[in-house]
């Protein structure tokens, strides 16, 4: 079972602040995916600003997405 997102907020140095379904608030650090696939094109910061809830996840325009288990698993919550 996994936890929708239903916010996120593009921020400096490639975070991203996420919220989910529970209210939880969590940062996922993107860099380390920039260099892979499709997400090589977020290096562009304007694209990378366009990120958005879709669905039960994130998308970006350019159409690449996310796992929300693996955005929930990989970011840290914040207090």
């Amino acid at each position: 079972m996994y936890l929708a997102i239903k916010d996120v907020e593009p921020q400096d140095n490639y975070f991203l602040l996420l919220t989910f379904e529970n209210g939880e608030k969590r940062q996922f650090d993107m860099k380390p995916y920039l260099d892979f696939g499709i997400f090589r094109e977020l290096k562009d910061l304007k694209l990378f600003n366009t990120v958005k809830p879709s669905f039960d996840s994130i998308e970006w325009e350019n159409e690449a997405d996310f796992d929300p288990e693996v955005l929930y698993q990989k970011s840290l919550r914040i207090e």
